[in-house]
C-alpha cells in the first residue's frame, strides 16, 4: 500500500510503514511539513496515496498500533482508494467521492 503521512504524525510512523514493505513517505521528508490539508489531499490523490490520523495519543507507538490494526482489517478499502480516519476508539472508512453509499463507520 501507498501512504503519505502528515506532519503532525511522527516520522518513525513513515518508517515502521516501509519496514512493513509499504511504500511511505512523510510530509517532512518532501520538505512539505507546512502545506495546507488540500494540498496535501491533492498530492495523495496524484500519488495514489491517502491516511488520514486524529489521534488523542500523538505517540508514533500509538499511531503505529491503530495504523496496524486498521490496515489488518480495511487493506480493501484502502486498495480502492478509500480515506481512512483513524481515532482511538473507532475507525472510519469514507470511499470517494465522500458520501456514497459504501461509506462506513
Amino acid at each position: 500500500m501507498r501512504f503519505l503521512v502528515d506532519a503532525c504524525v511522527d516520522v518513525r510512523v513513515a518508517e515502521w510503514l516501509r519496514s512493513q514493505k509499504h511504500d511511505a513517505v512523510h510530509l517532512h521528508e518532501l520538505k512539505l511539513g507546512r502545506i495546507p490539508d488540500v494540498e496535501i489531499f491533492r498530492r495523495a490523490v496524484a500519488e495514489d496515496r491517502c491516511v488520514l490520523f486524529r489521534l488523542g495519543d500523538p505517540g508514533y507507538r500509538r499511531v503505529i498500533e491503530r495504523l496496524a490494526a486498521v490496515i489488518a482489517g480495511s487493506g480493501d478499502a484502502i486498495a480502492k482508494g478509500a480515506v481512512i480516519s483513524v481515532e482511538d476508539a473507532r475507525h472510519r472508512v469514507r470511499y470517494l467521492p465522500i458520501g456514497g453509499t459504501e461509506d462506513r463507520d
